[in-house]
């Protein structure tokens, strides 16, 4: 057999057998792979060359050296799901860089980084300032985790007291100009209902680059024609509206009666109105 159809078939069989190995290891990015996974995955990328383009050794022996590590790895990863002490051993222990405000110098000798590295990657973090930081923590992966000083937090709607309605995972519905059905049925919508939105809109859907749902089922249009403006949707804000104008209706009518009894009828309703638009506030109010 020709050299040529040799290393093709090699390298279609190296191919096949390293997908399914790497199927089997699992996937993780780059930055978050341990020393002996990054290990594996050059001594694997090695064998697939040998196997590829040494036409004077048995392939199937690469094929055996694959294998090996293959289950060498998933002994491994099994290994460090059952024990800490092989997670600790193998992928070593996160390191306190920064701790109650104070910058742990032997600790930045131990992982071998300097304090412009340091700074570099506090203002990755948003912390432009040591003095801001409260804790910092290097993980595993190499990544540095910050934990800012309660001045410097970012306020939420949690330090405010306000309770907002939960949020849930925006769906697309269109891509391309295509109308996707299965995430329109995990909304619980149809078809039926996007046409509607997209006929009040004015927008066809070949016109559509992409189309998502929020959790409140507010639909959100990218057009292919970015010189075409599409409105931001408002129902949200209309029902608030609506509803502070209904609590000043009645609050009005409440002035306007002198009937003591009727009086008391729409301060009793002004209160249940008050109290629906409080309830209703997180999920309306933006």
């Amino acid at each position: 057999m020709p050299d040529v159809f040799q290393v093709a078939i090699r390298t279609s069989l190296a191919v096949v057998v390293l997908f399914t190995i790497t199927k089997l290891l699992g996937k993780r990015q780059v930055s978050q792979l341990s020393l002996f996974e990054y290990i594996t995955g050059i001594t694997l990328g090695n064998l697939v060359a040998y196997i590829s383009m040494d036409l004077q050794t048995k392939w199937y022996l690469g094929i055996v050296g694959l294998m090996v590590w293959s289950l060498f790895s998933l002994g491994i990863e099994f290994l460090q799901l059952k024990s800490k002490k092989m997670r600790d051993f193998l992928d070593s222990k996160a390191t306190v860089l920064i701790k109650d405000g104070k910058v742990l110098e032997d600790n930045l000798k131990k992982e071998r980084l300097t304090t412009d590295e340091l700074m570099e990657q506090l203002r990755k973090k948003m912390a432009f300032r040591i003095a801001d930081v409260e804790f910092a923590i290097m993980e595993p992966s190499g990544d540095i985790n910050v934990l800012l000083k309660r001045e410097n937090q970012p306020i939420t709607a949690k330090h405010l007291g306000i309770k907002v309605g939960p949020e849930q995972e925006p769906q697309a519905v269109i891509m391309d100009g295509k109308i996707m059905d299965e995430p329109l049925a995990t909304m619980g919508l149809s078809r039926q209902w996007l046409n509607m939105e997209l006929e009040k809109k004015g927008v066809a859907i070949e016109n559509v680059f992409l189309g998502q749902v929020d959790t409140y089922g507010l639909l959100y249009l990218d057009l292919f024609d970015d010189q075409i403006k599409v409105p931001f949707p408002q129902e949200k804000e209309s029902a608030f509206v609506l509803l502070k104008k209904c609590e000043a209706d009645l609050m009005s009518f409440e002035l306007a009666t002198k009937d003591e009894k009727a009086k008391a009828m729409y301060k009793q309703c002004v209160d249940r109105m008050a109290k629906i638009i409080e309830e209703t506030r997180p999920y309306l109010y933006r």
